[in-house]
């Protein structure tokens, strides 16, 4: 039997959640790799490669994060009825 605790996270990292954590993903690593790398990418510096990659993953995990406590939540909500 799996734990409540992995059962979110798989749940997390599955479906519409899955798609929702690559998008935001995407949308804020963009912006924040505009923000942090603007002169490597309009300018004279070189490109991070390893900060680029870690910008999107960070806010890939943060979306997956607050889907696997929401779903933690929502397991105690259940349990304590």
């Amino acid at each position: 039997m799996k734990s409540r605790s992995a059962e979110s996270l798989l749940r997390a990292l599955s479906g519409v959640y899955l798609r929702r954590a690559i998008v935001v993903s995407l949308v804020v690593g963009t912006i924040l790799n505009l923000i942090n790398q603007w002169d490597a990418y309009f300018g004279v510096a070189p490109i991070a490669w390893t900060r680029l990659l870690l910008t999107y993953c960070v806010p890939f995990c943060v979306a997956t994060y607050g889907a696997h406590s929401a779903f933690q939540g929502d397991a105690r909500d259940r349990s304590s009825n």
